[in-house]
């Protein structure tokens, strides 16, 4: 590592600067500056808070901005997730199970083994852990197909896990085409079976929306969500209400990517009325469902169907009770990206840049990983009044 990476941006530029052999005044005529802003700026009295002067400090160098910022772990991060994601389509590209090529007996691993592995990985992406799950899938997806194609019928539910897991692995990622195929493959492994073709169409539907397909996934997730409603929500399972209301849940952000803000309200009611009878901190069929989770979807139709105002009300609302953080680390950085949008909208870009900065601080994979919030990230660099930490890490992460 070069010492100059753990330094602070001032003493950066002017090691830097001492590097290339420049004077203070020298290095202020090329950047059109004062001699004295150099020195405010070196000593850190003056912040570097604007894209195009930190571009212009880092042509004058003759250095990479992102090195300016740091050490630029960019390229490494993003040709391991795509080794990774190509590794999953492999994975997900093999028919053991219907071409009846099961693996030899030695090389399907043992039940509790895969059990473990499996819901280690479910552990490790809520906790945003991103590169350690596109690491572990592929060899999941190939241990339970192998297992499943050995002795047919073993281990239905674990292998709907694991198809559920990379598709919302891939739904992170921006792969819409490949999240779609780990969904299709989850439901149908899962038919026959009410309640796994409903936990399934929980990630179908989240594909469905990422693919732009609002209509198709809120016709989806409310045949399955009724499929399996109970006749009595007072008289029911917590897992059942659970996995039903996320399902109503995944239908009203539906409803409300498509414009309809009457179904939204109405499916968000119910929703509710089943979450409050579940109540908080519980995490049936992977769903964390509960008041609190029904509340941050009502932020996300809001910011969906237009109404910013609305979405930052309801994430100052919910973000103050205990059971905010009581969710999935995965499910707060999301739902930070998405008020940062919000803030964005409504004018407020140090709000975003400062939601932006709780989200990678809290999940830095959500940040670095997610194209959708990466964009986000840029959008609030752009703007002339961001706050400096924001433009520093969109510009170390190669987004403005």
């Amino acid at each position: 590592m070069d010492s100059s990476e753990l330094l602070p941006i001032g003493r950066r530029v002017a090691y830097w600067r001492r590097r290339r052999g420049l004077s203070q005044q020298v290095f202020a005529d090329r950047l059109g500056k004062s001699k004295s802003w150099v020195d405010k700026v070196e000593r850190g009295v003056r912040a570097l808070d604007k894209v195009s002067t930190l571009r212009d400090i880092a042509t004058a160098l003759r250095i990479d901005t992102a090195v300016l910022l740091g050490r630029d772990v960019q390229p490494a991060l993003v040709a391991e997730r795509v080794e990774g994601v190509e590794r999953i389509r492999e994975a997900l590209s093999a028919y053991d199970i219907v071409l009846g090529r099961p693996a030899a007996r030695g090389v399907v691993l043992p039940a509790d083994r895969l059990v473990r592995d499996v819901e280690l990985a479910w552990v490790m992406f809520q906790h945003a852990r991103y590169p350690q799950v596109v690491a572990v899938v592929p060899g999941l997806l190939a241990g339970m197909q192998h297992a499943a194609a050995y002795e047919p019928g073993w281990g239905r539910p674990l292998l709907v896990e694991v198809y559920r897991l990379a598709a919302s692995l891939l739904v992170k990622l921006g792969e819409a085409e490949l999240s779609w195929l780990a969904a299709d493959r989850a439901m149908a492994v899962a038919t026959g079976d009410p309640v796994l073709v409903a936990a399934a169409t929980v990630q179908l539907g989240q594909v469905f929306r990422a693919a732009g397909r609002a209509r198709t996934a809120q016709s989806a997730t409310l045949a399955a969500a009724y499929r399996i409603a109970p006749p009595d929500p007072d008289d029911s399972a917590p897992g059942a209400l659970s996995l039903c209301g996320t399902l109503l849940v995944q239908a009203a952000l539906a409803a409300a990517r498509r414009g309809d803000d009457h179904a939204t309200a109405e499916l968000l009611d119910e929703a509710a009325g089943m979450a409050a009878r579940v109540g908080e901190g519980h995490d049936h069929h992977r769903t964390a469902f509960g008041p609190t989770a029904v509340d941050l979807a009502r932020a996300a139709a809001a910011l969906d169907l237009g109404d910013a105002g609305e979405a930052v009300a309801w994430h100052e609302k919910v973000t103050k009770r205990d059971a905010w953080r009581w969710l999935p680390v995965e499910h707060r950085a999301a739902h930070l990206a998405d008020v940062a949008r919000a803030y964005l909208q409504g004018g407020d870009p140090v709000s975003a840049g400062r939601a932006l900065v709780d989200a990678e601080r809290m999940a830095p994979a959500e940040v670095r990983h997610r194209p959708a919030v990466r964009e986000v990230l840029a959008q609030v660099a752009r703007d002339p009044h961001a706050p400096g930490t924001i433009i520093q890490l969109a510009v170390t992460l190669g987004v403005t």
